[in-house]
């Protein structure tokens, strides 16, 4: 690992410690949610530069939906207005410390007492394949397959669900002003 890998890993690190610390300081539901956000997209960074970047890439992709989903459902559905109110994360302050304090010094404590294993002479020459071959083995054309399906599934059920298209609400030409909408009392209402 390089100087620049080094300063980039210690650099994401810190960024996302300090995310992990916002999780629990900040006071609104929506901050807590893309400080979170900031924090998972920086062990995303920190994975991609310890060599597995297709682990790091997916824990991106994976994180920015969820928290993104999370958000748009706490602005349509949270009581308070897209949880701004004031609030807190933290419940049981002191358990709590002492829960989470000790398993950071138990985690720090396996570190350096766990056998680490020494490196292999020789790099693979393609990281992706194998993580993804110990992770799905003979099964990659299944979960390639399978993937595709689960997105059509939901286009298609979006697509059904939906009775109204673009060219009902603004005709043929759209054209049609004010577009025919349930809620906007438009044409035809």
């Amino acid at each position: 690992m390089g100087t620049t890998d080094t300063v980039v890993l210690v650099v994401l690190g810190v960024l996302a410690l300090t995310g992990g610390v916002l999780v629990f300081t900040l006071n609104s539901m929506a901050r807590v949610t893309f400080a979170l956000l900031a924090c998972l997209v920086c062990v995303g960074g920190v994975v991609t530069v310890l060599g597995l970047p297709y682990l790091g890439v997916v824990i991106v992709l994976m994180m920015v939906m969820e928290m993104v989903i999370m958000a748009v459902f706490m602005i349509a559905y949270m009581m308070n207005p897209a949880g701004l109110m004031p609030m807190s994360m933290l419940h049981n302050k002191r358990g709590s410390l002492v829960v989470s304090g000790a398993v950071f010094a138990a985690l720090v404590t396996g570190i350096f007492l766990a056998p680490w294993p020494e490196r292999a002479p020789a790099r693979p020459a393609d990281t992706t394949f194998q993580v993804a071959m110990s992770l799905m083995g003979d099964q990659m054309l299944t979960m390639v397959t399978l993937g595709f399906v689960l997105l059509a599934t939901m286009v298609g059920a979006t697509v059904l669900a939906t009775h109204r298209g673009r060219y009902d609400r603004f005709g043929d030409d759209l054209d049609r002003r004010p577009a025919d909408d349930p809620a906007g009392g438009g044409v035809g209402r």
